[in-house]
C-alpha cells in the first residue's frame, strides 16, 4: 500500500494527524504544485447511456413522490467507515438510496424537492464531483483520483442515472436554510442528519423508512432478473466448494469460505452476507461465521451463502452436504425429514396465501417427524400449540429476499409477516433440524448433526418458481451431484 515519499515536517501533532488522515504525505514545492495542475488530457465521457435500471428507479421515485406530496425527502447513500487507523471498509451504498437511484457512490444524497403547487417532486442527485486538479486534491488527498480512482463527473452521473446532479458539498448548507416539511432516511449520514436536526422528527422519518421497505416487497422485472443472476452465480459457487472439499479437509472451513468468496467477487459485487461454512457440530450454530473449524470426512457441511450482484441483489441458499460424498444412515434420516418439510413449505408459497402458511406447513412436518422418532410426545397438534418442536427447529422458516438478505425488515407487521403473498414477492424457504452436541434429550447418534435446506422462491401468478433449483435437493441427488463434480 502506497505511503509517503518525501515526508513533510508538520508544525504540530494535530497537523501531522490531519495530514495522515488526508493522505497529505508529500512535501510539495510551489513549482511541483503548479506543474501538477496542467498537461492533463480531457477525459470526460460523452458517449454514456443510462444504466439498465434507470426507468425502474424513476418509477420507484414516482411512487415515493406520490406517497409524500409537498414534502422534501432526503435519502443518503452513506459515508466511508473506518476499519482501522486510516483504512476504510469497502463501501456498500444504503439500500434505500441504491434502490431509488441505481448509484452506489459514497457521500451521495438523493433529494426530492416538492414542486411549486405541491404536484410531484423534482429529483436532484447530490454527488462529489471529480477531484479538483486546480487545488491539487486529485493527487494530494487520500480520496483523490490518483489514490482511489476516477469518479464520474456530475454531468456523466446525470446521464447514467437519469437524474440532474449537483455538488454534495453544498447540500448541508441548503438543507439548513430550507423551509417546509422534511423527512430523511436516518442512520447513514451524520452530517446530513445534523443539518436537519431542527426540521425532522423520528416518527416522521420512520414513516419514510417503512414506506421504502414495503415498496420493495414486490419486485419489478429488473429485480427478478438480478435475483436470478445471483442464484445462478451462487450455484456455481457451491459447485466450486464441492470440487475443493479435499483441500478444505487439509486446512479448515476457511478454505470453503475463500472458495465461495472468489466466485462472489468474480461474478458479483461481494457476498450478500457473511458465509456460513459450518462443518460437523458447527452446523448446529445458526450463524456460524467464524469458519475456523476442521472439515472432516464423515461429517456434514452446512453451507449457507449467497452472491450479491453488482446491482446489490443477493441470493440466500443453503445446502447440507456429506463431506465424504455419502450420507450415513442417521444423517440421511434427518436430511430427508428436512427435505420433506421444505417441500411442504414451498408448496404453500402461492398468491393469496398468508405469509406464515409456508412456515406452518414446514413446522408441521418436522413436528410429525420428532413425534415419530420418539423425541416428543404427541399428538402433533399439542406439540405445535406449545411450540415444543422449536427446541430443534429453532428459527422461522424464511424471510423476504432482495437487496438485503433479510429484505423489507422495516415493513409493518400487517404488510409482511401477517400479510398475504403476491406475485413478484421473493422469499426463502429454509427449514432445519439442529441437535446440539450436549443435548441429553436425544439419542447420542443425533448429537452434533445440523441440517438446513434453503431455496429462494419467487411468487408467480399461478404458484411459485424456485430460483435456486440449479442445485440438487434430495439426498440421492446431492450424492450423485457431488460424485460427478469430484470426478
Amino acid at each position: 500500500m502506497a505511503d509517503e515519499l518525501t515526508p513533510k515536517t508538520p508544525e504540530s501533532d494535530e497537523e501531522a494527524i490531519q495530514q495522515r488522515k488526508n493522505g497529505l504525505y508529500w512535501g510539495v514545492s510551489d513549482e511541483l504544485a503548479e506543474n501538477m495542475k496542467t498537461g492533463w488530457a480531457d477525459t470526460e465521457l460523452r458517449d454514456l447511456q443510462p444504466v439498465a435500471q434507470a426507468a425502474h428507479t424513476a418509477a420507484r421515485r414516482a411512487a415515493l413522490s406520490a406517497r409524500f406530496p409537498g414534502e422534501r425527502l432526503v435519502v443518503p447513500a452513506g459515508n466511508l467507515k473506518t476499519r482501522a487507523n486510516d483504512t476504510e471498509y469497502s463501501f456498500r451504498a444504503a439500500t434505500e438510496y441504491a434502490y431509488l437511484t441505481g448509484n452506489q457512490t459514497e457521500d451521495g444524497v438523493l433529494v426530492l424537492e416538492p414542486k411549486a403547487g405541491g404536484e410531484g417532486h423534482d429529483a436532484m442527485l447530490y454527488l462529489l464531483p471529480r477531484s479538483d486538479r486546480e487545488n491539487g486534491e486529485f493527487w494530494l488527498s487520500g480520496q483523490g483520483e490518483l489514490w482511489v480512482g476516477r469518479r464520474h463527473s456530475l454531468s456523466e452521473a446525470a446521464t447514467l442515472y437519469g437524474i440532474p446532479t449537483d455538488d454534495v458539498r453544498e447540500l448541508a448548507g441548503r438543507l439548513r436554510e430550507a423551509t417546509g416539511p422534511v423527512r430523511v432516511v436516518r442512520g447513514y449520514d451524520a452530517g446530513i442528519e445534523k443539518a436537519l436536526t431542527d426540521k425532522v422528527t423520528a416518527e416522521r422519518d420512520e414513516e419514510l423508512r417503512v414506506f421504502l421497505s414495503e415498496a420493495r416487497l414486490v419486485k419489478d422485472d429488473f429485480e427478478i432478473a438480478e435475483l436470478e443472476k445471483a442464484c445462478a452465480s451462487t450455484a456455481r459457487g457451491f459447485e466450486d466448494v464441492v470440487k475443493v472439499l479435499d483441500k478444505a479437509e487439509a486446512t479448515s472451513e476457511r478454505y470453503i469460505e475463500g472458495t465461495f468468496f472468489l466466485r462472489a467477487r468474480v461474478e458479483g459485487n461481494d457476498v450478500g452476507y457473511g458465509s456460513i461454512c459450518a462443518a460437523g457440530p458447527h452446523a448446529c450454530t445458526l450463524h456460524w461465521v467464524r469458519n475456523d473449524g476442521p472439515v472432516r470426512s464423515g461429517d456434514l457441511l452446512l453451507l449457507d451463502a449467497g452472491v450479491e450482484t453488482t446491482e446489490l441483489y443477493t441470493a440466500d441458499v443453503t445446502r447440507t452436504l456429506p463431506i465424504s460424498g455419502t450420507f450415513t444412515d442417521i444423517q440421511r434420516k434427518i436430511y430427508d425429514a428436512v427435505y420433506e418439510a421444505q417441500e411442504a413449505g414451498i408448496a404453500a408459497v402461492k398468491p393469496g396465501a398468508a405469509f406464515r402458511d409456508f412456515h406452518d406447513a414446514a413446522q408441521r412436518v418436522l413436528a410429525e417427524k420428532l413425534v415419530e422418532w420418539g423425541l416428543l410426545e404427541g399428538p402433533v397438534e399439542r406439540v405445535l400449540e406449545l411450540g415444543l418442536q422449536r427446541r430443534w427447529t429453532l428459527h422461522g422458516t424464511g424471510h423476504m429476499l432482495g437487496m438485503d438478505v433479510h429484505d423489507c425488515a422495516a415493513a409493518r407487521t400487517e404488510a409482511y409477516v401477517a400479510g398475504t403473498l403476491e406475485p413478484g414477492m421473493c422469499l426463502t424457504v429454509e427449514p432445519g433440524l439442529y441437535f446440539q452436541t450436549d443435548d441429553l434429550t436425544v439419542p447420542e447418534e443425533y448429537r452434533g448433526i445440523g441440517v438446513r435446506i434453503e431455496d429462494d422462491i419467487l411468487v408467480t401468478e399461478d404458484g411459485n418458481r424456485n430460483l435456486s433449483d440449479a442445485l440438487p435437493r434430495t439426498s440421492a441427488e446431492v450424492e450423485t451431484w457431488m460424485a460427478n463434480l469430484k470426478g
